[in-house]
């Protein structure tokens, strides 16, 4: 029974691949799918978004200054904006986004996708893509969904960064989502210009 058990585990997702996402949402197309030759990994990510599909997608585009995450991490220790900075929502591909990402691919409303530059940080981490795609719900809620794919680098940083990353990213990734929902909900009440 024990074995049962624990061969079950195995075939479902881990929180720190999976945190917030559905089955359904896993095993769908993404933008980024193929960006990454031979990925190792596909973490996913998800949250439910009270504001019109517009709204959460203006605040994307706001990922080309700031990284929404912990700024005392990933930004030098500078707050990322609070309020909607002119112009960015006027997107053009190889744009730079959250610091090291490229955008490679967008829909008004739909998607942003981007992909790991050569940098020394995204060297260690491996090859990466990721798309963050804004799943209508009806005119006033939207679903936030983001896929990552990985391919290590080889030997042992690899090895470290397998490890690593998707606990990571979990991390960082949940605070990036759960700002990103609060600032485009807050938005869409009014709470902020």
């Amino acid at each position: 029974m024990l074995a049962l058990r624990y061969a079950e585990d195995l075939r479902q997702p881990s929180t720190a691949s999976a945190w917030g996402s559905t089955a359904a949402e896993r095993a769908r197309p993404f933008p980024c799918d193929g960006l990454v030759a031979e990925p190792a990994v596909a973490l996913f990510r998800a949250v439910d978004v009270a504001a019109p599909p517009a709204v959460v997608f203006r605040w994307l585009c706001q990922l080309r200054v700031a990284p929404y995450s912990y700024d005392w991490i990933d930004n030098l220790g500078r707050r990322s904006p609070r309020r909607l900075t002119p112009g960015l929502e006027r997107l053009a591909l190889g744009q730079r986004v959250m610091g090291f990402f490229e955008l490679v691919a967008f829909e008004p409303d739909r998607h942003l996708t981007v992909v790991a530059k050569a940098s020394p940080l995204g060297g260690i981490m491996g090859q990466l893509a990721a798309s963050y795609v804004v799943v209508p719900r009806g005119e006033r809620s939207a679903r936030l969904v983001v896929k990552l794919v990985v391919r290590y680098p080889r030997g042992p940083v690899g090895w470290v960064m397998r490890q690593l990353l998707p606990w990571g990213d979990l991390v960082m990734m949940r605070r990036q989502l759960l700002t990103l929902k609060g600032l485009a909900e807050a938005s869409a009440n009014g709470q902020l210009a």
